[in-house]
């Protein structure tokens, strides 16, 4: 099994194609083709997390946060960066990151923290618009069958909780085929011919854009395939920001902070007024979630967890939502779970490890 096994595996989960624009995501160091000995998992890229990583034989490391995030121009070794770089090129260490990929799918970070907090009935707080699109074509009707199948065999055709959607409208299709043509029916150079043919419709995430052409042209029996795919403003309910969840029964604001203390082993909470009223509906989005607060609000959440809000950015809570801003590494800290996750699931042989490295820059006088 070589690196890129492992890779495939983790964006078959998290396609990079989600990641926000100004990220990156990916391969940050290191050669994929070479065969995967054991993979250490963190949060965060330091000098100390490469030299685990050589200790314990360990020839990928997977982390959220990338370690390059704006162009290098130069590699002296006059930072930790650059010293990274330089440490994990000379004993052959493949650096890979999945950072807002990993945020914005369903399952990834915003979950796993709503899955500490035991949240029921969640959903994405902030779903994405442009992440589908919409797959039209014209099939003739003793094929439209076999098309079908390889698309939803692909994962195309899926809404929300239900898989193998389409629609299909039956109509009539007329085509001349030219002299230099191999028609579906007719001869070349001959009359105008008609065709009952299927129009078929299937929703497309992002992610399969040009996997679903290619399904198309290859199961399609004509000779030239006639097909669009329209970008469409609609929300994907399974890709966005944040996640919105209730407790499993309603509790006391302060109980609540006792109890999110406990979930997420935080040694303080930095938080808003408290109310009066009971916490039921909890807004979550690891990191720095401040952009999601009108949202939150919106949707009713009555507490909002999160990290890195500015002094000023707590009076947007205007005694509406309570916000709890537990920090950027506490409540991304669970986040290396989900690769352990996504690799022992495939590869259950394979030596998984977690970084013992506290790669938390803040420290707190207690």
């Amino acid at each position: 099994m070589q690196i890129k096994d492992l890779i495939a595996e983790i964006e078959l989960f998290a396609p990079l194609s989600y990641q926000e624009s100004y990220d990156n995501c990916g391969v940050q160091v290191g050669d994929v083709n070479t065969e995967a000995k054991a993979a250490l998992l963190t949060l965060d890229i330091t000098e100390e997390v490469v030299d685990e990583a050589i200790g314990k034989g360990c020839n990928i490391i997977i982390s959220h946060h990338p370690l390059i995030f704006s162009g290098i121009k130069r590699i002296t070794g006059s930072n930790y960066i650059e010293r990274v770089i330089c440490k994990a090129i000379r004993h052959d260490i493949v650096i890979y990151s999945a950072h807002t990929n990993l945020d914005n799918v369903y399952h990834g970070v915003n979950r796993k923290i709503a899955e500490k907090l035991q949240l029921n009935n969640t959903a994405i707080l902030a779903p994405a618009k442009s992440a589908l699109y919409k797959l039209y074509t014209y099939c003739p009707v003793a094929h439209v069958g076999h098309l079908r199948s390889a698309f939803f065999a692909a994962g195309i055709g899926e809404i929300g909780d239900y898989s193998e959607c389409s629609f299909g409208v039956t109509g009539q299709g007329t085509y001349r085929p030219s002299a230099r043509s191999n028609p579906y029916k007719g001869v070349a150079g001959g009359p105008r011919e008609e065709a009952e043919e299927v129009k078929l419709e299937v929703l497309v995430p992002r992610h399969l854009g040009k996997k679903a052409v290619d399904i198309l042209k290859k199961n399609h029996p004509y000779e030239e395939v006639a097909y669009e795919l329209i970008s469409l403003e609609n929300e994907n309910q399974t890709i966005g920001a944040g996640m919105l969840g209730d407790l499993a029964e309603p509790m006391p604001a302060q109980s609540f902070l006792q109890y999110l203390k406990d979930k997420m082993q935080l040694q303080c909470i930095r938080h808003t007024r408290l109310h009066d009223q009971m916490i039921s509906r909890v807004a979550v989005c690891g990191g720095s979630g401040s952009f999601l607060l009108p949202v939150a609000k919106a949707r009713g959440a009555d507490v909002f967890v999160t990290a890195d809000f500015k002094y000023h950015q707590f009076f947007d809570a205007e005694n509406k939502i309570i916000i709890t801003d537990i920090g950027h590494f506490e409540s991304e800290r669970f986040t290396i779970e989900i690769f352990s996750e996504i690799l022992k699931k495939k590869f259950p042989n394979f030596a998984v490890l977690f970084t013992e490295v506290n790669t938390n820059p803040l420290n707190y006088f207690l």
